[in-house]
C-alpha cells in the first residue's frame, strides 16, 4: 500500500493507493483509520467492494455512520458520472453536501 500526505487549508489528507480490493465493509473502514496518520483520507473507487456503491448491502451507510461516530472524513475518487440508480445519485449529492463522505471525480 502507497500513501500519499496531502496538505489543503491546513489539514492533512492520507491517500490510499493499493492494488485490489480495501474496503469491503465498516470494520475495514474502522482499520483503515486505525492505521491512517489523519482523519481525512481518501480512497480511490476501484480500492472499494462495488457491493458498497449497492445502498441495499448497507455497507455504504455502516461506512457513513462509523465515519460520523469517528469525525473521520474520507474522499472516494473515480467515475460517478454514468450511475443510473437514483438513491446512489441521491446519496452522493447528500454526502457530499454533509462533507463527512466526498465523492469526487479526482484528488484536488
Amino acid at each position: 500500500m502507497q500513501t500519499i500526505i496531502h496538505t489543503k487549508n491546513g489539514n492533512v489528507i492520507t491517500e490510499l493507493i493499493v492494488d485490489g480490493i480495501l474496503l469491503k465493509n465498516a470494520q475495514d473502514f474502522l482499520d483503515i483509520a486505525a492505521n491512517c496518520p489523519s482523519r481525512n483520507i481518501i480512497l480511490h473507487k476501484e480500492n472499494i467492494l462495488p457491493d458498497f456503491f449497492n445502498l441495499k448491502t448497507k455497507i455504504a451507510g455502516d461506512v457513513l455512520q462509523k465515519a460520523s461516530n469517528y469525525r473521520i472524513r474520507i474522499g472516494i475518487v473515480g467515475d460517478f458520472k454514468n450511475i443510473y440508480s437514483k438513491k446512489l445519485r441521491d446519496f452522493i449529492y447528500e454526502s457530499n453536501k454533509t462533507e463527512e463522505i466526498l465523492f469526487q471525480e479526482k484528488v484536488e
